[in-house]
């Protein structure tokens, strides 16, 4: 079971993801990255107590019990994450049995009748400790002012209708207006946001939607640039920032945060203090397709694992040529070789691809970039880390 544990993690969270009980918490990237850890350190937690047997009483993994309160944050509801926990035992149960029908070796009915007890007990274990925090974090927040808000902005998001004045009075803001969407991560990222507006003189609509996680909307009657955006955030001390591109009225309010939550699913994996959906838009689509991010791979980088101890090179080789846009002298002159083997280099990649370099697809870019965030065809699904 140790060597299919990576296997384990990635058909447990597809099922999970696609399966489990409608689309609760898909909306949000950080809900969404926290399901896959959580569901990782679960599995840990359970085939450790296989290793150690019926009377192992190992911690309950810190993981789960913060995805538990993510949940309880965004409207999860406690039951949708006890039956996802469960579908996600019958199917570590089904391997256990595959497993099982591999083998034939003495005692091995017994080890499956142990190993399928412990299993039973820990996931109890777990059911009960993630029961206990999601209800600890619901009665922490109460029905506080600020829950009451995120519960009204989270609603607001997700409906489709005309929104009563009577709500924006509630929430101090004016939708008929440009909005920049902004999730920002951090110590203090609600003070720097508040920041942030005063300086560039914009209306703030915030929320808290995790421990050091707040959704934000900065808005006037005329358009702010990015630019001004990143030079205000760029002396913003420690805080991260997803953010979606401009766009005004109530559509334009949901569509630049649905972009925010698209950035955000790139700077989960590659942290930077300013993450554009713009510059990230192509990435962020194939993080979130599977079915894509696995033909990107397939098509523009796999052929070049034929090369042997020549594939790095060659990655390398591509990485700056679509770096410098193309530019077999500027490639030659940064990696200090000569262009002659620049071009020879780039005729055996299109060779190994079977497609021309020029132009250079967009695909290509997005695929490097997959393989730098550790993505692999092999290592399939991604949805988060």
């Amino acid at each position: 079971m140790r060597e299919r544990e990576g296997e384990l993690v990635q058909v447990i969270f597809a099922r999970v993801r696609d399966d489990g009980f409608g689309p609760a918490g898909a909306a949000d990237a950080e809900y969404v990255a926290g399901l896959r850890a959580a569901i990782a350190a679960a599995l840990e937690f359970v085939l450790t107590g296989i290793e150690h047997g019926e009377e192992w009483t190992g911690s309950i993994p810190v993981l789960a019990l913060e995805q538990a309160r993510r949940a309880a944050r965004i409207g999860v509801s406690l039951d949708t994450v006890l039956r996802r926990y469960v579908l996600g035992s019958t199917l570590l149960e089904e391997f256990v049995m595959d497993e099982a029908d591999r083998g034939d070796l003495p005692g091995e009915r017994e080890a499956l009748r142990g190993a399928l007890r412990v299993q039973a007990l820990a996931l109890n274990r777990l059911l009960e400790a993630i029961t206990n925090e999601y209800r600890d974090e619901l009665a922490r927040a109460g029905r506080s002012s600020e829950q009451r808000r995120a519960e009204r902005i989270r609603g607001l998001l997700a409906g489709g209708g005309v929104i009563e004045q009577s709500e924006l009075v509630k929430l101090d803001y004016e939708l008929d207006a440009w909005h920049f969407g902004v999730i920002a991560r951090g110590a203090g990222a609600r003070e720097v946001l508040h920041g942030l507006a005063a300086s560039l003189d914009q209306r703030l609509l915030c929320v808290a939607s995790g421990e050091e996680t707040v959704w934000a909307w900065l808005s006037g009657q005329r358009r702010l640039e990015m630019a001004a955006l990143e030079r205000a955030v760029s002396r913003s001390g420690g805080v991260s920032f997803a953010v979606g591109e401009p766009a005004r009225g109530l559509q334009g309010w949901r569509l630049t945060h649905q972009q925010a939550q698209a950035a955000l699913v790139v700077a989960l994996r590659r942290p930077q203090r300013f993450t554009r959906y713009a510059d990230v838009a192509l990435l962020a689509t194939a993080l979130k397709d599977e079915a894509l991010a696995r033909v990107l791979l397939d098509v523009y980088l796999l052929p070049l694992d034929d090369s042997g101890d020549r594939a790095p090179v060659l990655r390398e080789t591509l990485h700056v040529y679509l770096a410098k846009e193309c530019s077999v002298s500027s490639v030659a002159a940064m990696l200090n070789v000569a262009r002659s083997t620049i071009e020879k280099r780039l005729r055996m990649i299109e060779k190994k691809l079977g497609r021309s370099l020029h132009p250079c697809p967009a695909e290509l870019g997005v695929a490097l970039q997959l393989y730098d965030l550790g993505v692999s065809a092999d290592h399939l699904s991604i949805g988060a880390q």
